[in-house]
């Protein structure tokens, strides 16, 4: 019992911590990577890890080819549209303000569940909501946030991938993947990375690359990305849902923002006002009204940015 104590705390520790650092990973991995590419590749070589991992774990069976189309479908939203396109903006969006933002991922899946599948939310969860749009405007309506060029566009970006999160969000527990967890997320991965991949090259995204280009903190960073943002917080998230009530497992929802605050401030420069701080404590509080309301917590994509 000692020893599982200290599984559960090392397993929360991974998925708090690890998760919230992989938007300053993502961010120094496309400094020298191409954005679509470094993404294509890193989901790709994360599925076949994956996918040697199920072969000891789980069940065994061959996957139906419905069950690959099905994992087909969510990798191509979680990872192709959702992780590809939240990355892209980051080459204009700080990564603490995208983190923030990406906490406001409950509203939008709530709002599909009543929309799409008419689940009517409680009352508590519609003001979640709203203290979560207030928030949001906290957020982004300030100088810190909407300065360069591109500010706007890698918004408009991210609201878009989060989008695509939530939308498979609501379509993964109505899916049939199949039984063995690490086999499922290792088909969402394959597909979502090969698609990803041939995007990048539909979209040039390799004209002018050149390996000597790569520096050492961005081959660094992508490593970091496969082996412990996909694999090693996957594997934590799916051992503590076996061991915790989902509400605590997915407790990494209000940390992961706060880790890529810090981190973004502390070892990439990034200016944290007053504001932002303000903004983000009442979009987690609209959180909590959102995920309390509805009785159970999403389970957040493990190869995301979050």
């Amino acid at each position: 019992m000692q020893k599982e104590k200290w599984l559960i705390v090392a397993a929360f520790f991974t998925t708090y911590f690890v998760w919230g650092s992989t938007y300053l990973a993502n961010y120094w991995a496309i400094e020298t990577l191409p954005v679509f590419g470094m993404g294509g590749a890193r989901f790709l070589t994360a599925g076949v890890l994956l996918w040697i991992l199920s072969l000891f774990f789980g069940d065994r069976g061959t996957p139906t080819l419905r069950q690959f189309l099905n994992c087909g479908l969510i990798g191509i939203l979680f990872l192709t549209m959702g992780t590809g396109t939240v990355v892209w903006a980051q080459q204009w969006v700080p990564t603490s303000t995208t983190a923030l933002i990406i906490a406001f991922e409950p509203l939008l899946v709530m709002l599909i569940m009543w929309l799409v599948f008419t689940e009517r939310p409680g009352p508590k969860a519609f003001i979640g909501a709203a203290v979560s749009i207030g928030g949001m405007f906290l957020l982004i309506n300030q100088p810190a946030t909407l300065t360069g060029d591109g500010a706007y566009k890698g918004i408009l970006g991210i609201l878009f991938g989060m989008g695509c999160w939530a939308f498979g969000m609501t379509l993964t527990p109505k899916l049939d993947m199949g039984k063995n967890k690490f086999r499922a997320t290792s088909m969402q991965m394959l597909v979502g990375g090969a698609v990803l991949l041939a995007f990048s090259f539909a979209a040039n995204d390799w004209d002018g690359f050149a390996v000597e280009q790569v520096s050492l903190k961005s081959a660094l960073a992508w490593v970091f990305l496969v082996l412990f943002g996909a694999i090693l917080a996957f594997s934590a998230f799916n051992f503590l849902l076996s061991r915790v009530s989902p509400d605590k497992a997915a407790t990494n929802t209000y940390v992961n923002p706060v880790v890529a605050v810090v981190l973004g401030a502390l070892l990439n420069g990034e200016v944290v006002t007053k504001q932002t701080i303000l903004a983000g404590v009442v979009m987690l509080a609209g959180v909590y009204f959102i995920q309390t309301a509805t009785g159970k917590a999403e389970v957040p994509d493990p190869s995301s940015a979050e």
